[in-house]
């Protein structure tokens, strides 16, 4: 190759390098920019979908102050009605954890918040029941169930008012007249739950994004 010949390809690869080097350099920035969004993308719509309902319900309640005022959570029972024996003495060894609230059998037993249930189960002292966390991750506790409302499961986002079952006298209740046995349980264990339903006059209308 005489020098001129060279000279004009030395030339020309200058002159065609500069084009690609710049079309090389825009896509990698554009994939820089393009990636974090269809990832961001992925994510939201992961977040959103159906099956991560429960762990965004629950990081709802986690941002939410424990209510001041709740509904009573059986049908048709005004809180005045409701006698205060939390901390009763019961048995050798327990206090009463909660209040009873007597229905009639089978009367429905609603969610007094919003929350996620957490547990459905038939076992030990409250018979069949039902464990919800609510606002601010407190437990609620709803005992001595006739039945469950049907197709209610664990992981179920709930709103106030939502059936969760019906009053009965399963468990160490059996044979007594039909109550539910509702109890809350914050930070620093239970804690009398009457003062909330008293203090209630308007449904506090609360629930969860959906």
């Amino acid at each position: 190759m005489n020098p001129s010949t060279r000279s004009d390809h030395e030339a020309s690869v200058a002159g065609d390098n500069p084009p690609r080097s710049l079309a090389f350099a825009l896509r990698r920035w554009l994939g820089w920019l393009v990636f974090p969004l269809l990832l961001g993308l992925v994510l939201l719509t992961l977040w959103n979908g159906e099956w991560l309902k429960a762990p965004r319900a629950m990081w709802e309640l986690s941002r939410m102050p424990a209510p001041t005022t709740l509904p009573v959570p059986v049908d048709g029972v005004a809180a005045r009605r409701i006698a205060d024996t939390f901390g009763a003495p019961r048995g050798r060894d327990r206090t009463h954890a909660g209040v009873d609230i007597f229905a009639k059998r089978g009367t429905p037993v609603r969610s007094a918040a919003p929350g996620v249930v957490v547990a459905v189960r038939d076992s030990g002292l409250g018979g069949r029941q039902v464990w919800v966390i609510g606002p601010a991750r407190e437990r609620y506790y709803y005992a001595h169930l006739e039945d469950w409302r049907k197709g209610l499961a664990e992981g179920e986002v709930v709103s106030e008012g939502t059936v969760l079952g019906y009053v009965g006298d399963s468990g160490n209740a059996a044979g007594t007249p039909p109550h539910l046995h509702w109890g809350i349980y914050g930070a620093d264990g239970a804690y009398d739950p009457l003062p909330l339903l008293k203090a209630h006059r308007t449904t506090n209308g609360r629930a969860l994004p959906r």
